[in-house]
């Protein structure tokens, strides 16, 4: 049974840092690349970021772009994204996801989701 599990959200304040993690089972993670996602109350599901299968290759969101790191850990079947400098509009559950396209989360596809965590940042 495939599982990504978010981990990691909570309350900050604007300026602050948070690293979330997305641990990954049921499913061979090096087959796939995975992405964030986050959706906040009454706004559409935004693609954040994406890392390739090994790692290699990464692409972000001119929204998140100097501010949010995506990183994986093959050996751990796991992946996280670094926020930085957060924000009050950066408030939203976040998702990752798995697909093995690269390019499926520009159109906010994906094989598999997870729950999401919840980012709350505060001004």
């Amino acid at each position: 049974q495939v599982h990504l599990t978010e981990s990691g959200g909570g309350l900050v304040q604007a300026g602050d840092s948070l690293r979330l993690s997305c641990a990954a089972s049921g499913f061979t993670f090096t087959n796939y690349a995975i992405g964030w996602f986050r959706q906040a109350p009454g706004k559409e599901r935004e693609w954040l970021a994406a890392i390739s299968y090994r790692g290699g290759n990464t692409d972000y969101a001119s929204s998140v772009k100097g501010r949010f790191i995506i990183s994986r850990d093959n050996a751990k079947n796991t992946a996280q994204l670094q926020m930085s400098s957060l924000k009050p509009e950066d408030t939203a559950l976040y998702y990752c996801a798995a697909d093995p396209s690269f390019g499926a989360f520009y159109n906010l596809r994906a094989d598999y989701w997870g729950q999401g965590t919840q980012v709350t940042v505060s001004s």
